[in-house]
């Protein structure tokens, strides 16, 4: 289930560079404008992909983690870490 208010806060993340940096400056300031609940508050806090990402767009995740300053290479590597295997791969 998307989550409206994550949405929202990944969204003017994105489209605001000057609220970027003041997140990335002084993150809980600007995570006490938002009302998240707590669990959803606490895995953006951990950079939490996987809590994350059934709660919001792909495309705004991503943007997110942009913003928040995490490396393409560790946001696909936590992304796959937590992605089920493609139909009819094997493992093992």
């Amino acid at each position: 289930m998307r989550d409206y208010w994550l949405s929202k806060l990944f969204f003017d993340l994105h489209s605001s560079p000057s609220l970027g940096e003041a997140y990335r400056a002084d993150r809980r300031k600007v995570l006490d404008r938002y009302p998240l609940s707590l669990d959803v508050r606490a895995a953006v806090e951990r950079d939490d992909v996987a809590a994350l990402a059934p709660r919001v767009n792909p495309y705004l995740l991503r943007f997110y983690f942009v913003v928040a300053g995490m490396s393409e290479a560790e946001f696909l590597a936590r992304v796959k870490a937590v992605a089920p295997p493609a139909a009819g791969s094997r493992r093992g």
